[in-house]
């Protein structure tokens, strides 16, 4: 399914001019060997282009359409018309006598393809290989200001008297016999993706870009060892891929990976997206909005109020307008997430569902976050924003857990409930710094209107304390002892603010999961605040203790000795719709 949706959607790519024929790729080059007709080295020119990461400008080697390049392993195999500088210039890197045959292998192939050509740059090339000398390299003063840079491994072109060597049409032509042609040995099997038999690939180009992976490149379908292979089948064979169906799924995934607008990073997974609409020239429009709806918190390019108005429309089932397309709701899309595995890539998750179910689930679970917050808050919280939560923005490494990743997005997606990891994960990070902002009290929330936990001592069930604002009707001793907390935690701030430490730093943790043993150390340590308070402010004293009393006096029972996660997550919700009661009175004060 997966690499049959990506070869389809090559198709697309092929047919708006983003992807190259088979045959050729598109490789990142750094230098161009400038030579002239004799074969000559005159000259080495940097083929970077500026981009812009963050706030600053970078260089980047820039990406041009070359012949598809082979899958090394360890052995020896040159590219052609472009390389590395060992293979192109036999420049040394830590073994000569490999570095020796890099060279004479690269010399061998272009001479063989490039001899029978009839242009004065192939033969340029020709005499280049014929009389270079891989031993005086280094000192050569041409690539002496550059030689280490060009140890680094960055590719290389030739450029003869000013003409890119590959884009000349009779060199394309020689590369494209080249590569048309079937091996004697090459073996022919049913393609799993098309359905046709065909020469089968061997191995498949590397794929590239996915985040912790190696920089050359990492296989997402291989077998390299005997446990893998099956009735003495080798390699790729024992997943036969045509040659053609091959290059089409690595060339669209590629190309996926490259475009870091439609690329979204999740922890250690790599999630790219794209449609496969009847109307072939709207696909990166649908990439697009579906880029906003999994960004809406630091992608403002169409607002959030346009999000919403969208998201809607596809609910309903409904085409809406958007970037000059009309996007469809029944269109095919897919959503895939990988993530690095030694030289090879796991895929951490797959779907394939109609644009407009997406659409209806990623509104859905908007809905389930919203809550009560700060004025400057988003309107949305992203899933990576939802994942960030759980990870400790103190420590050097803030990479959330892996595990969390696919199974999140699973829950966003499919709208199915989320993992327990996820609600374990939050309690623990609010334990561990007492931090308990809107993201995690939205996702806290999310977690009980989806999950739908009860107490299996009391039957209550958990939505009542769900609210987007304070719940004043519930009577439910935990979120009662939340909104009590953030009371008492007011009255010591009134009493003696700017302290260091708060009852919070001290006591958050213990007093959502052991009440009976914190909450009467709490009320006494009230009574001293509130004598301060009576003394220096006298009706807001009046104002606290009639809030005291009022909350007090919904609490049924004595304090509870232990409690349960759930229970301390209502704990939380309480607490934090108590505190915004109190921050939405203070600003309705200064903006009247």
């Amino acid at each position: 399914m997966i690499l049959s949706a990506l070869a389809s959607y090559y198709e697309i790519l092929a047919q708006q001019g983003k992807a190259p024929v088979p045959g050729w790729e598109n490789v990142k080059v750094s230098f161009a060997l400038c030579i002239d007709g004799e074969g000559t080295l005159t000259d080495l020119l940097p083929t970077t282009d500026q981009v812009e990461r963050g706030k600053k400008l970078v260089s980047v080697p820039r990406a041009m359409g070359l012949p598809l390049g082979v899958k090394r392993t360890v052995g020896v195999a040159p590219n052609f018309l472009w390389d590395n500088a060992t293979y192109l210039l036999g420049l040394p890197k830590k073994d000569p006598k490999r570095d020796r045959e890099c060279f004479r292998l690269s010399a061998r192939l272009h001479r063989r393809l490039l001899e029978p050509v009839d242009h004065p740059a192939a033969q340029a090339v020709c005499r280049f290989f014929a009389q270079w000398e891989p031993e005086k390299a280094p000192e050569h003063p041409v690539l002496l200001p550059y030689l280490e840079e060009l140890q680094k491994g960055g590719n290389l072109i030739f450029r003869v008297n000013g003409e890119d060597l590959h884009e000349i049409p009779e060199v394309g032509a020689a590369w494209d016999r080249e590569y048309s042609q079937t091996p004697a040995d090459a073996v022919t099997a049913q393609c799993l993706i098309t359905g046709e038999r065909a020469p089968v690939a061997r191995l498949h180009t590397a794929i590239k870009g996915v985040r912790g992976a190696q920089s050359s490149g990492a296989a997402l379908v291989s077998f390299n060892a005997d446990a893998f292979c099956s009735y003495g089948k080798e390699q790729n064979y024992n997943a036969p891929v045509s040659e053609r169906a091959a290059f089409a799924y690595t060339t669209a995934l590629n190309a996926l990976l490259a475009d870091e607008k439609h690329r979204l990073m999740l922890g250690d997974t790599t999630v790219v997206w794209w449609a496969v609409p009847a109307d072939k020239d709207t696909a990166p429009v649908y990439a697009d909005f579906f880029a906003g709806m999994m960004g809406p918190d630091r992608d403002d390019t169409f607002g959030e109020e346009g999000l919403a108005r969208g998201m809607d429309a596809l609910r309903q089932g409904k085409s809406f307008p958007f970037r000059e397309a009309e996007l469809h709701p029944d269109t095919p899309f897919f959503i895939l997430g990988l993530a690095p595995n030694a030289a090879r890539l796991s895929v951490r998750f797959f779907y394939r569902d109609s644009f407009g179910a997406i659409g209806e689930n990623i509104l859905a679970h908007y809905e389930r976050l919203e809550i009560v917050k700060p004025s400057n808050a988003p309107k949305y919280l992203s899933p990576w924003g939802m994942i960030r939560e759980t990870a400790n923005q103190n420590a050097k490494d803030k990479k959330p857990p892996d595990t969390l990743v696919g199974a999140v997005m699973r829950s966003i997606l499919e709208n199915v409930p989320y993992p327990a990891a996820l609600f374990s994960a939050v309690l623990l990070r609010i334990r561990a710094d007492h931090n308990v902002n809107w993201q995690r009290a939205a996702i806290l929330k999310a977690y009980f209107l989806k999950n739908q936990p009860k107490n299996q001592e009391n039957q209550f069930d958990y939505k009542e304390a769900a609210t987007v604002k304070l719940n004043d009707e519930t009577n439910y001793t935990p979120y009662l002892l939340g909104r009590l907390f953030s009371l008492l935690e007011n009255i010591q701030e009134t009493a003696s603010p700017g302290l260091n430490a708060t009852i919070k730093d001290r006591y958050f943790s213990s007093a959502s999961a052991t009440p009976a043993a914190v909450f009467p150390t709490l009320l006494r340590l009230e009574q001293s605040h509130m004598k301060v308070i009576r003394r220096d402010k006298p009706g807001l004293a009046t104002t606290l203790d009639r809030q005291l009393q009022e909350i007090m006096g919904r609490i049924e029972e004595t304090f509870p000795k232990h409690m349960n996660q759930e229970d301390q997550g209502t704990f939380v919700l309480g607490y934090y719709h108590q505190l915004q009661k109190r921050y939405q009175k203070k600003e309705e004060k200064s903006n009247g």
